[in-house]
């Protein structure tokens, strides 16, 4: 098993916890390094075990974003979408002399590598995305290619999130008594029960590192008279993932097209068309009153149609599906989840 280092990092943003395994400062290794980049409601916990088998000839690093883990809390400038973090991650990368890295990023993380690629494509040698946001936004969008359902972004932004998740978060709730906890949240939501993560009280415990208010999670929102009432603020999380302040779509007019793989589990409850956080889909369901029709997003969908200009534009992607797993593939399924990952970086190693 490979040993690896925490500490911090000052950059010239702001200082960044990471953990880290393989070569340190100096000449990188030709592998190169493979850069970790979290969710939402999580830290570079989550990435351990990975870690621990990436080989040993990669320099492996895990970053906590700002607001998660051990990383400092700045507030997050949603109307920027997700470039707080993207020019966070630059930064780090910039301080520990990282020239050009594989990245692979989970849900959230996804959209961050996703955006630090289209601002910086030549840094990039290979994208692995493990259950990434669309790269048209979380909530308020229809079609596959991403049309708003409304101007104002209504149905996602920080209005979205469910109070009484967000009260047992910032309680920092342990226990599993309620099926909003963060614990019952990991257990059904994270990953696809009835499996538990071995290391669940870390996991629980990396969840319970999350910045709670309006410059973090969930963010501010604003009320609004289109369906379901809410559309984003300007501040936090899930307001940087709103349609109306994220959206990729010219990811296939890049000058550099690196190689990326697309990994999903078929059970994901997250990131789905008939995802069980989006609003549209739970008015459907009945769940969230007063629904005027408004169809689900269709996630998987958008993020397959922008993969798919990616590709026709001479981009080598490639879509993995791992059967029975959940929206934590590589904490849910490690082995179907790191041949997918070594093949990515043996493509990359070769462009």
């Amino acid at each position: 098993m490979r040993t690896l280092r925490t500490h911090c990092v000052a950059t010239a943003r702001l200082t960044q916890h990471i953990l880290e395994t393989g070569p340190g400062a100096g000449p990188e290794d030709p592998a190169g390094t493979v850069v970790f980049v979290h969710g939402n409601v999580s830290s570079s916990a989550f990435w351990q075990d990975t870690l621990h088998d990436v080989p040993e000839r990669y320099r492996a690093i895990a970053v906590d974003l700002r607001g998660f883990g051990g990383t400092d809390p700045l507030p997050v400038d949603a109307t920027r979408g997700l470039r707080d973090y993207a020019d966070d991650l630059a930064a780090l990368l910039d301080a520990l002399h990282v020239g050009g890295a594989h990245l692979v990023g989970w849900s959230l993380g996804g959209g961050v590598v996703l955006q630090y690629l289209r601002d910086r494509p030549s840094a990039v040698r290979s994208v692995t995305l493990v259950n990434p946001v669309s790269p048209y936004g979380f909530g308020g969008t229809r079609g596959e290619d991403g049309q708003l359902n409304s101007p104002d972004g209504a149905g996602s932004g920080g209005g979205t999130a469910n109070a009484d998740f967000v009260r047992l978060l910032r309680e920092g709730d342990q226990g599993d008594g309620s099926p909003l906890s963060p614990r019952q949240v990991l257990a059904t939501c994270y990953v696809k029960p009835p499996m538990r993560p071995a290391r669940e009280d870390e996991l629980v415990a990396a969840m319970l590192t999350t910045r709670v208010g309006e410059d973090h999670y969930p963010g501010d929102s604003m009320v609004c008279d289109t369906w379901p009432g809410v559309a984003p603020g300007g501040r936090g999380v899930l307001n940087c993932l709103a349609p109306t302040h994220f959206r990729l779509d010219d990811l296939h007019t890049l000058p550099v097209l690196p190689p990326v793989t697309w990994i999903r589990g078929e059970d994901d409850v997250i990131v789905s068309d008939t995802s069980l956080f989006d609003l549209a889909h739970l008015g459907a369901l009945g769940v969230v009153p007063g629904w005027n029709g408004t169809p689900a997003q269709p996630m998987l969908a958008q993020t397959r149609h922008a993969l798919g200009l990616y590709a026709r534009a001479g981009g080598r992607v490639r879509e993995v599906v791992v059967p029975g797993a959940g929206h934590a593939v590589h904490v849910e399924r490690p082995r179907e989840f790191g041949a997918a990952l070594l093949e990515t970086l043996s493509e990359g190693a070769r462009t």
